[in-house]
């Protein structure tokens, strides 16, 4: 597959290691040309270095590794190389106070696809810091992280789904992109309760067995009967 980049950045580094390992040829955009030229050399292989055009040119599927603002502003310029193309957005609008910056409006990836109308918008890869992504694999308790995804377009999220199986990771229907907001809001809370309070947030959900509520054998045994 050809993966186009836009950015240099910590998601740009860490993504686009992993699908160059996996043998997809990547290009990798910015507008500085030596911060691109610097981090193509550090990945190695076969990924090359361009302008943000160039890398939106090449993309079969191009990702969004940029601040959420300046991302909207890209895909508005490049609109045009964007058509039919795979916009993948993995930027979290989040900002002092860990608030949300879309409340009350269109969600990021929304935004994006507003800004580049022709391409096919899927949103994955918010939720987790960049090193988790640098990872090889990213697994825990030996399970590999699970990788909501949304979008609109079966083929969009088909390529999208193998994206995410080649970092090592489990894709999970997201539903359409009207969901992404709801991708969005939950890293936000996410990383308020991670930097605000500490809280591990995986123990907020219960096991997938639990979801619905315990049945009345699990309620049972849970509890504690004295003679």
């Amino acid at each position: 597959m050809r993966i186009g980049v836009l950015g240099t950045g910590n998601m740009a580094d860490a993504l686009a290691t992993h699908w160059a390992r996996a043998g997809h040829e990547v290009t990798l955009g910015g507008r500085n040309a030596v911060e691109a030229e610097r981090l193509a050399t550090r990945i190695g292989g076969s990924v090359k270095p361009s302008s943000l055009r160039e890398a939106a040119e090449f993309g079969q599927v191009v990702l969004v590794a940029l601040p959420f603002a300046a991302g909207v502003s890209v895909a508005r310029e490049l609109r045009a190389a964007l058509d039919g193309k795979v916009l993948l957005d993995c930027s979290n609008p989040v900002g002092p106070g860990f608030r949300l910056l879309t409340e009350g409006g269109p969600s990021a990836a929304r935004q994006l696809a507003a800004a580049a109308p022709g391409a096919h918008v899927v949103k994955a890869f918010n939720l987790c810091h960049e090193n988790v992504w640098r990872m090889r694999p990213p697994v825990f308790e030996g399970r590999p992280l699970a990788v909501p995804v949304c979008g609109d377009d079966h083929a969009a999220l088909a390529r999208v789904r193998e994206l995410v199986r080649d970092v090592g990771c489990e894709p999970v229907v997201g539903g359409g992109l009207e969901r992404a907001g709801l991708l969005e809001a939950t890293a936000a809370l996410f990383i308020a309760l991670w930097v605000g309070e500490e809280a591990d947030v995986q123990a907020i959900a219960p096991p997938l067995a639990y979801a619905a509520g315990p049945s009345r054998e699990q309620a049972e045994g849970g509890q504690s009967s004295f003679c």
